[in-house]
């Protein structure tokens, strides 16, 4: 997220900023947009009627009460919120598309200002792999760096455990609400010692659509993510995925063609990730990391950019004909309508806040069924 740094956040204005995010339709991206479309969160919170009925629908914000009541919930967890231009929020994380504009957090947030490496895979891992990554993680920790991880069953709490106390936990639901239940002892040791991350606001229990969201976190904070165990079909080849599109690089170890949690390794690896057999190997990838991975499994995701001032002079085009339920590249809507990025972008923002808009991964879009 490429906005401008605010050199105070008045608490009026971080409270609008969390009202904007927590209202209906309201995403990172449109978030972003909203913020440079009118400078700030108030001003954006009081056009959304507007911009939603040009999108064809009645529109009302999230309640200031309800916002009362989550701030009071943060407070009592022990936590606090971290916006996307605070000196603290991690400069990888912003650069990816869709960065989260507002997280919470307990424990030791200078860790996000260290040198990240994610670590990810099985639930269902074998006892093999749960050593090998309890040991990576302890000599990537030894090493300087500061071990990512989802808090999951298997291979992540490995990891975690190994790092201690250079990890950081990133969770799928409220900061204050413990996933899976046999890891509220470990989350709570990483508050306590690491740092605990969540996106989703307090009291929020885990869905299968938080899941992924929370990848892209894991992948977003690291230089590089590495897949210990895995099968074809799992969220770790999602957060694979995701540190590719990022420009990040992405490893994997390999594992026998006879064991099914090794598949999802070995397609990486031919897929284009770098093959690691130890600690050292991913050290040596990740020290001096230039943005340039040496992993080819993705192509990085095509981004667009605009400066503040277009958008906010911008006339919203007519890009709703060309829009079906079937996922388009926001690249293609730019060629055909042949109007300013910064105009087709505006105009999905309006289709969007409205509730007929849906967004994709890879920049694509859609019209909601």
């Amino acid at each position: 997220m490429n906005a401008p740094a605010h050199p105070v956040l008045t608490q009026e204005e971080a409270f609008a900023r969390i009202r904007l995010l927590r209202s209906p339709n309201i995403g990172p991206v449109s978030y972003a947009m909203l913020l440079q479309r009118f400078g700030n969160a108030g001003a954006a919170i009081e056009a959304l009627p507007e911009l939603s009925a040009r999108g064809g629908r009645q529109y009302r914000p999230a309640r200031v009460e309800a916002i009362e009541r989550e701030v009071e919930a943060v407070r009592a967890a022990g936590a606090k919120y971290l916006f996307h231009d605070q000196p603290s929020y991690p400069a990888l994380l912003g650069e990816i598309d869709g960065a989260p504009p507002i997280l919470t957090w307990r424990g030791d947030v200078s860790l996000l200002g260290q040198p990240c490496v994610a670590m990810v895979g099985a639930r269902n891992s074998s006892a093999a792999a749960v050593k090998l990554a309890r040991d990576f993680g302890a000599a990537r920790a030894e090493a300087g760096f500061t071990v990512v991880s989802g808090l999951a069953r298997g291979i992540d709490g490995a990891a975690h455990e190994g790092a201690f106390p250079r990890t950081v936990g990133v969770i799928a639901s409220g900061i204050d609400i413990a996933y899976p239940p046999q890891h509220t002892d470990l989350q709570e040791r990483i508050a306590a010692e690491g740092l605990l991350i969540a996106e989703q606001p307090p009291g929020t229990e885990p869905r299968g659509s938080h899941f992924p969201s929370r990848n892209r976190i894991i992948a977003g904070l690291s230089l590089g993510t590495l897949v210990v165990e895995a099968a074809v079909k799992s969220g770790s080849l999602i957060t694979a995925r995701l540190a590719g599109e990022a420009g990040r690089e992405v490893m994997a170890i390999p594992g026998s063609p006879l064991e099914p949690r090794s598949h999802g390794c070995n397609h990486l690896i031919r897929e284009g990730a770098v093959l690691v057999n130890s600690p050292e190997d991913v050290v040596e990838l990740l020290s001096g990391f230039d943005g340039t991975p040496r992993s080819r499994f993705r192509e990085a995701a095509s981004a667009f950019d605009f400066e503040p001032e277009e958008l906010a002079n911008a006339e919203p085009a007519d890009v709703a004909s060309l829009l079906t339920t079937a996922p388009v590249g926001i690249d293609e809507l730019i060629r055909q309508s042949g109007e300013s990025t910064a105009s087709v972008q505006l105009a999905l923002l309006e289709l969007e806040i409205a509730g007929r808009l849906e967004r994709h991964a890879g920049g694509r879009v859609s019209l909601i069924a």
